[in-house]
């Protein structure tokens, strides 16, 4: 009787065993399916979605986009409308970034610390994304819809891929828990809800000098400057 006992718990022991390896594997290879991108430059066209919005917004946002250029550490984010044309680089080892501006025939770039980085994206500080039960497929990837909601109060709707991921988390502060890349999603300002399509990915490698600085052109002011100066 003794006997049978030990062989019984042989055999659940090797059960166990077999499905925590099983488990793994699986674990595994839903790890390696999700491509890793280090570089490579992702286009977003910009579209307002708003009952309360005038038609004069649209037509001013009208072919606007954001492209976001990402390498290794560095990111760059162009955002371009009728308005005008905005850059933003980021270097996620320093910390540090500028943006450049370029409305009405004005450039101005705005030079930020590390601390003042953080300050800006405090609003998606710790957020953490929910999937919902909702697909869709944007460009041949089968898209995920999740939602979080920011510090400031705000709701972000995301549709992302997940078996595509950029390695640089911090290269979008709003996604830096984002398990893949958004393809469609939904910011809020006031009233007005702007919505960010991707409409292009290109692996390509891309040139350092895509994340260089420009040395003259433009004004330059720190970022606690032109915060005084916004609120004259």
């Amino acid at each position: 009787m003794r006997f049978y006992y030990v062989e019984q718990n042989n055999e659940q022991m090797k059960k166990s065993a077999l499905g925590i390896m099983v488990t793994m594997l699986l674990m595994g290879n839903i790890v390696l399916a999700q491509k890793t991108i280090a570089e490579g430059v992702f286009i977003y066209n910009i579209s307002i979605q708003s009952s309360g919005t005038e038609p004069a917004a649209n037509a001013t946002l009208s072919g606007a986009t954001s492209t976001v250029y990402v390498k290794g550490s560095f990111t760059r984010i162009d955002m371009a409308s009728n308005l005008g044309n905005e850059k933003t680089i980021h270097d996620a080892k320093l910390g540090t970034a500028v943006i450049l501006k370029e409305y009405s025939g004005q450039k101005l770039m705005i030079t930020l610390t590390k601390e003042n980085w953080l300050e800006k994206n405090k609003r998606s500080v710790g957020i953490t994304f929910t999937d919902q039960n909702e697909k869709k497929e944007i460009l041949g990837y089968q898209c995920t819809k999740a939602t979080a909601t920011l510090n400031d109060g705000s709701v972000i709707t995301v549709f992302y891929a997940k078996d595509i991921a950029i390695q640089n988390k911090d290269y979008n502060p709003l996604f830096r828990n984002l398990a893949g890349i958004p393809m469609q999603y939904e910011v809020e300002s006031g009233k007005t809800k702007f919505v960010y399509t991707m409409s292009k990915i290109d692996l390509n490698a891309l040139p350092q000098t895509k994340f260089d600085y420009p040395k003259s052109g433009y004004r330059v002011i720190t970022y606690d400057e032109n915060k005084q100066g916004n609120k004259k």
